[in-house]
């Protein structure tokens, strides 16, 4: 698990050692550059230690020909396998490391290696013979990938920050991006707020040369409603999945440090912590977060995680670390904003952190987490209200708008009449526009009336939710509703807000987080079983907590779903009230020029005053400014080597 960065173009070469001095905290156990002025390549690598923790695995690394060169973020899981298989076919190596497995595995296969791979990883590798740069991001987007076309060529990094330290690299920002980010609190792919700067894509690759891509395509398709018809019994499934789930968590317990886990007492993160107790004869030590929960359950509808936390940890026989935390976390807000890259509006990054924190200071560098199980097996509420349509979404289209209409009158307070509201405020629109807006928290008209007028410049509201509808066009025809929304679950939501969080979280203090639950042959397998089995009712996951039965106890199997968050609503009417005022303030929004003064002061006012329910939109735009402040204001020597200076809270 490493931080990679470089270039194809006309670049000074010296530009690699700030882009790699921006990404510091993702590799502090080394680092490397490579350069070929001739050939206009250049590749940064900053490394974290997991696997052949000796010199032979420092990388820029190359091959024993001297012919190809590789910078690489991430694990390979199947790579003993692969090493087996490589040395069978006569090939040489120096290492015990993932890394020249795949850098070998490129030389005999090309870029068809990419079939061959289970695993997380971002990488570059240069091909002296063939003069190109070769850049891939695993299936799931668990690592990130972001790319810059400039008119000297284009730039590549782990992170958005190593990319600004290119002067080339554009600072402005696109409109439609930032209405995404108040309308889904995240951008999707390939967007960011930068106009100039993309995400590749997960499952995708490119071909650079000469400071343009030659080629870009798409290695990997989500199997969701690819199968066509299924049929499997309850029993099947039940042993499908723990046969699943038991080899993913199998094969990620490899490394040379120690491996730590996520334990929040959900079913996912329990379920990943029971296999992984299986496979070790170490003591495993899991991580949770303890906070003020008076105010989560009657505001925000949470459940408290640590009792549950707590009963599994002793039905396993595992250590169990705690954070504790209160309203003292909006204190490092301004941390989270710097680390996460994108202004991703969302204050559970901020558990993440502390969490990756506490595992780094216990001397633990590997958490595994239970990422990916609502995302693959269902689990959030929007799959439940996807599936209670089919008692009304054959109603004529009047009777859809008199439902809608109701819905918008509901009172935003209690938390039952507000997820109602939510469920129903979309009553009206096509199935697929209906199902884009599951995953709003503001109306894409309203995002854009919050917008300047000069800044948004005719943008229209389709626009703001177009990367979810072209994402459902791919999917082949006759694939179920729940296989469709289950599609944009894991190449947006997931890769996109989830697991772009949780990179970057960790990576902040060093630690590599593992998803067991997004193995592609478990995703595979989850795809291929019957909707009937996945949502049953109100439960979701309902295969999968069949699977645990007997495995974990009954009422952690069967409780309660919550979110991995924080009291926000609670926040902006106390703790982070002056931050409003601070932060949208009408001088500081005319200056900034991106939002409307006078839209933005009624939003928080009717939020206010109960009429809606805009907490996150809020928080969205109060992330937008401080991502504005920290990477639009401040140069980047302010941000250099991984941290903000100064003013950022320790």
């Amino acid at each position: 698990m490493c931080g990679i960065a470089g270039f194809s173009g006309r670049f000074d070469p010296a530009v690699l050692s700030a882009m790699s001095a921006a990404i510091a905290h993702r590799g502090p156990d080394g680092d490397g550059v490579f350069s070929d002025p001739e050939a206009g390549i250049g590749l940064a690598h900053r490394r974290l230690a997991i696997i052949d923790l000796s010199n032979a695995g420092h990388q820029p690394m190359r091959d024993t020909t001297d012919r190809a060169v590789i910078v690489y973020n991430g694990e390979l899981y199947n790579f003993r396998e692969l090493r087996d298989e490589l040395v069978e076919d006569g090939f040489a190596f120096r290492s015990r490391t993932d890394t020249e497995v795949l850098l070998t595995l490129y030389l005999r296969d090309g870029p068809a290696m990419l079939a061959r791979l289970n695993g997380m990883f971002a990488f570059a590798i240069w091909d002296k013979a063939e003069r190109r740069l070769f850049l891939a991001r695993d299936q799931l987007g668990v690592k990130p990938l972001y790319l810059a076309q400039t008119p000297d060529g284009i730039v590549f990094a782990s992170e958005i920050k190593a990319l600004l330290q290119e002067p080339s690299v554009s600072r402005a920002i696109d409109p439609a991006a930032v209405a995404r980010h108040l309308a889904l609190l995240w951008s999707p792919a390939p967007g960011t707020i930068l106009s100039g700067v993309e995400k590749l894509e997960p499952g995708m690759a490119a071909i650079l040369a000469e400071g343009r891509i030659e080629r870009r395509w798409s290695y990997y398709d989500l199997p969701f409603g690819r199968s066509g018809a299924r049929q499997m019994s309850v029993d099947q499934a039940v042993a499908g999945v723990r046969e699943h789930v038991g080899r993913a968590v199998e094969r990620q317990m490899v490394a040379d440090v120690p491996v730590g886990a996520f334990l929040s007492g959900g079913l996912d993160s329990s379920a990943v912590v029971a296999h992984a107790r299986r496979h070790t004869d170490e003591r495993l030590t899991c991580f949770t977060i303890a906070f003020d929960g008076r105010n989560a359950a009657g505001v925000e509808g949470m459940a408290e995680d640590l009792p549950y936390a707590e009963r599994v940890a002793s039905w396993l026989d595992v250590d169990l670390e705690q954070v504790t935390v209160g309203p003292e976390m909006i204190y490092h807000l301004e941390d989270m904003v710097f680390h996460l890259d994108e202004p991703q509006a969302d204050p559970a990054p901020l558990n993440a952190l502390f969490i990756a924190r506490l595992a780094r200071e216990a001397g633990i560098k590997v958490l595994l987490s239970g990422a990916g199980g609502d995302d693959i097996f269902t689990g959030y509420r929007r799959h439940y209200a996807l599936q209670q349509e089919r008692h009304w979404a054959w109603l004529p289209e009047a009777a859809r708008e008199a439902i809608a209409a109701g819905a918008a009158k509901l009172p935003t307070g209690p938390v039952a009449l507000r997820r109602l509201r939510k469920g129903f405020a979309h009553a009206n629109l096509s199935p697929d526009a209906r199902m884009t807006r599951y995953f709003t928290w503001l109306e894409p008209a309203l995002a854009l009336d919050l917008l300047a007028p000069e800044f948004r410049s005719g943008i229209g509201a389709e626009e703001v939710m177009a990367p979810l509808a072209q994402t459902l066009a791919t999917v082949p025809d006759g694939a179920s509703r729940l296989d469709r929304m289950l599609t944009l679950e894991c190449r947006h939501f997931l890769a996109d807000h989830n697991l772009n969080y949780t990179d970057r979280m960790a990576m902040a203090h060093g630690v590599e987080v593992r998803v067991p639950l997004l193995d592609p042959d478990l995703v595979d397998f989850a795809a291929a079983v019957p909707d009937r089995l996945r949502q049953r009712g109100r439960s979701g996951k309902w295969i999968f907590k069949k699977a645990m039965e007997g495995i974990l106890p009954d009422d952690v199997i069967h409780r309660p779903k919550t979110g991995f968050g924080a009291p926000l609503r609670h926040w902006l009417r106390h703790e982070l009230r002056p931050l409003v005022g601070d932060l949208l303030g009408q001088d500081a929004i005319r200056q900034r020029g991106i939002f409307d003064a006078k839209a933005v002061a009624r939003l928080v006012e009717r939020d206010r005053a109960g009429q809606i329910d805009a907490a996150y939109p809020i928080f969205a735009l109060i992330c937008v400014e401080m991502w504005c402040r920290i990477f639009i204001d401040r140069p980047p020597s302010a941000w250099t080597a991984g941290r903000l200076t100064p003013g950022t809270p320790d």
